[in-house]
């Protein structure tokens, strides 16, 4: 079984608070990442990791086709996330990581790198311009260092570790993430003229 997981439980500080609830042409930001997570047919299972802000994004966002799982030691950053997440998805044989913040990202991104699960190596992830990014597919073999990584850098150095496989995507997504109103001001003028 191949999980999703779109981490969703920062604090938006840059933003100046739940910038996930906040609309990008016609929906909440995390309803993109939710929404593309859903268009994969191999992903079998989804979960939304909520931290911050969860009864306001709660509130906002349509959350009926992932389950929801609530990361109470978010202050800790992205690390945490991710361990609540691996933790909800551990029966799965491989996990592919998207962010909540980064609305672009396509259901070919994420198929492209889901379609790495017979590769040899333990992980892939998409770089855009030769730079890492997300999607990221995390195989069962490293579910027990992810469990062991802590601050808010998340899975970046234990993956170059492992041998991660990389594929560039910036001919299938934007990898544009919004951490502030700027960037979603920006996301608004790249819908409009991408319409």
């Amino acid at each position: 079984m191949i999980g999703g997981l779109v981490l969703a439980a920062g604090e938006g500080r840059r933003f100046g608070g739940a910038k996930l609830a906040a609309e990008l042409d016609g929906i909440p930001i995390l309803e993109h990442a939710i929404r593309a997570m859903v268009s994969v047919p191999a992903i079998e299972r989804i979960v939304v990791v909520l931290g911050s802000h969860a009864e306001e994004v709660g509130a906002t966002v349509n959350l009926a086709e992932g389950e929801t799982v609530i990361c109470d030691r978010w202050r800790e950053g992205i690390s945490a996330a991710l361990r609540t997440g691996v933790e909800a998805l551990a029966a799965a044989d491989a996990i592919v990581v998207t962010l909540g913040d980064q609305p672009f990202i396509t259901p070919e991104a994420i198929a492209a790198i889901v379609a790495e699960i017979d590769a040899e190596r333990p992980a892939a992830r998409a770089t855009y311009a030769g730079r890492p990014g997300h999607p990221v597919l995390i195989k069962r073999e490293l579910f027990a260092a992810v469990r062991a990584l802590r601050g808010d850098s998340g899975a970046r150095d234990l993956l170059a570790g492992a041998g991660v496989r990389e594929l560039e995507c910036g001919h299938l997504c934007r990898p544009d993430d919004v951490d502030t109103h700027a960037d979603l001001a920006a996301a608004r003028r790249q819908v409009v003229s991408a319409g």
